[in-house]
């Protein structure tokens, strides 16, 4: 495991921090009193995914394709499977834009962290995936 007590130690030792995050190893150093890890954002993303899968529900109304994701209150609608994907994609970056701005410190939205790490850390094809369940 790489450990440096203090902020100003990591930032000395950053080409090693990166590494061995990048690698998969252990990396944390502490910063006022709170100890704060660095991980690979791929390994996070990747990981955090399988921990909180979309739950996108998919339906037919009037000749279209809806899909919802009830724990994020988000419902989406397209002409097609695909449209409603991209749609529901957009709607996902908007809710991570409005969970980072004000919806963090919200009691039902505080612990959806994990969802929004997702949604950061994801390109739109990565989260088209996810909503899927790939």
């Amino acid at each position: 495991m790489t450990h440096f007590a203090t902020l100003s130690e990591a930032r000395a030792h950053m080409p090693q921090l990166t590494d061995d995050a990048i690698s998969g190893r252990p990396v944390s150093y502490f910063r006022d009193g709170r100890q704060v890890a660095a991980v690979d954002a791929d390994r996070l993303r990747d990981a955090l995914s399988q921990l909180h899968p979309a739950r996108a529900e998919v339906f037919r109304e009037g000749g279209l394709v809806g899909m919802v994701i009830s724990d994020l209150g988000l419902a989406v609608e397209g002409v097609t499977f695909d449209d409603a994907i991209s749609e529901l994609v957009i709607a996902l970056r908007e809710y991570a834009a409005d969970w980072n701005d004000h919806l963090l410190n919200a009691v039902n939205h505080a612990n959806n962290w994990g969802i929004v790490q997702v949604i950061a850390l994801s390109t739109d094809e990565e989260l088209a995936g996810w909503v899927r369940g790939a």
